[in-house]
């Protein structure tokens, strides 16, 4: 049965939640196709600036490592600061450096170029999961986190087909100003349209809404760095951050070297590659959305508020390295799209449950210095998928080992989840009664 406070929202407070969410969307899909980008362009910048398979993996991680550290500032600006200044101003500022990527004329501009928009891009999912935190209650967090987490499977599915369209009829350079100016103008809409909670007076219905289902909080409070450091000395907080590793190396990977895996291990034309890579990245957005609703489902079953997380993480790692492995090895092009379509899915299944395991295991006010301490681990991690896969190529001219690596580095990932998340940190929104260890 329904609970009847979740029948009583009010129309003003749907709004506002299908706003925030179709915001985060759009913000997600507009991030994702800004850092495919440049795997897309592959073939031709490597052609045009002269690069080596090697330096073209640091110009791949320059954002990711950029993305990486900057993250550990910002979740902590997020829960002081709020969603609506920090996602503005990260989406204005990284969709400039899109911009300014159309007009570099070496190696080392493209490197920062790259590495700003990884700082400008380091906002963006802490603030969806702080957004779903303030916006949703504890129950119904599921479907809306797997819906703005889906953005980063919709962005790299729409990304080949329209971003080589784009550079066919413009060249790479217009293709890269040409999104950095849609991001613009989203960034300012974010801005104009979006409020945190804090912002807006709610009538005691839908506060009460709001906070059902969870126990109660003490009155809100900024957080501390004390508090921020202390997020370090649990276990599920590292398990968290290991499990991310395992499911960001893997997805940096494929986003990064698929279309030119496609091109030169599976001899696909760049045409046909546009369209081939936006398969897995269809699969990978089914996962996303049945995350969020196979969460939702085994807590309304009686699964405990973490457990209802944590099983779709470590099968979603553990169904990620599986399928991979048979990609690897298979002689035919369309069983490697086959498995990797379903690599795809296990894996994105896995990191929007993890950005759900955020939006519960601390309270609001901790999201997204939790999720940005996540999101540093998986990004750090992932930095060297590019690299590594650069140099695997170039030393044995194949992708096998490089797919293998990623396959045993998302098990060992499963495994440290299953090992160390067992409960939120203490003061988290626990539902009532507190929850036994997963």
């Amino acid at each position: 049965m329904r609970n009847p406070v979740s029948l009583d929202k009010s129309q003003r407070l749907r709004r506002i939640q299908w706003i925030a969410v179709a915001f985060l969307t759009a913000a997600g899909i507009i991030n994702y196709v800004d850092r495919s980008a440049l795997s897309i362009a592959n073939t031709a910048i490597r052609d045009e600036m002269a690069l080596t398979p090697a330096e073209m993996g640091w110009l791949l991680s320059a954002f990711s490592l950029a993305y990486a550290f900057s993250q550990l500032p910002v979740g902590a600006l997020l829960d002081r600061l709020g969603s609506r200044i920090m996602l503005g101003a990260g989406m204005f500022f990284w969709s400039l450096a899109q911009l300014v990527s159309g007009f570099v004329g070496s190696f080392r501009q493209f490197v920062l170029a790259r590495a700003i928009l990884g700082l400008g891009e380091a906002p963006q999912f802490p603030a969806g999961a702080k957004t779903v935190s303030e916006w949703f209650s504890l129950r119904e967090r599921g479907t809306p986190t797997g819906i703005f987490i889906a953005s980063s499977c919709i962005g790299p599915c729409i990304a080949p087909p329209l971003l080589t369209a784009l550079m066919v009829l413009l060249g790479w350079r217009w293709m890269f100003v040409a999104t950095g100016l849609v991001g613009i103008v989203v960034a300012v809409g974010w801005y104009l349209v979006y409020r945190n909670r804090a912002e807006v007076t709610l009538t005691p219905e839908e506060t009460a809404h709001l906070d059902e289902g969870a126990a109660p909080e003490p009155p809100a409070r900024r957080m501390t760095f004390a508090e921020w450091r202390g997020l370090f000395g649990h276990a599920t907080t590292w398990g968290m951050i290991l499990g991310f590793m395992g499911v960001i190396y893997m997805v940096w990977l494929y986003l990064t070297w698929l279309p030119s895996y496609l091109e030169h291990e599976r001899g696909l034309s760049v045409a046909r590659t546009g369209w081939v890579v936006a398969i897995p990245y269809v699969f990978g957005t089914l996962g996303m959305l049945c995350a969020g609703q196979a969460a939702d489902r085994l807590l309304a079953r009686g699964a405990g508020i973490v457990a209802s997380r944590k099983w779709p993480v470590c099968i979603g790692l553990l169904g990620g390295g599986i399928f991979t492995v048979p990609a690897a090895y298979t002689p035919s092009v369309t069983l490697a799209v086959v498995y990797i379509c379903l690599a795809m899915f296990f894996i994105n299944m896995a990191s929007a449950a993890a950005w759900m395991m955020v939006s519960v295991a601390v309270p609001k006010r901790q999201v997204a210095s939790l999720g940005s301490i996540q999101n540093f681990g998986g990004y750090f991690a992932g930095s060297f998928a590019p690299v590594i896969t650069g140099y695997v190529v170039q030393g044995t001219g194949s992708y096998v080992d490089a797919l293998l690596a990623a396959a045993a580095v998302a098990v060992l990932a499963a495994v440290a989840y299953i090992a160390l998340v067992r409960k939120p940190l203490e003061g988290s929104e626990s539902l009532i009664p507190t929850e036994r260890p997963a």
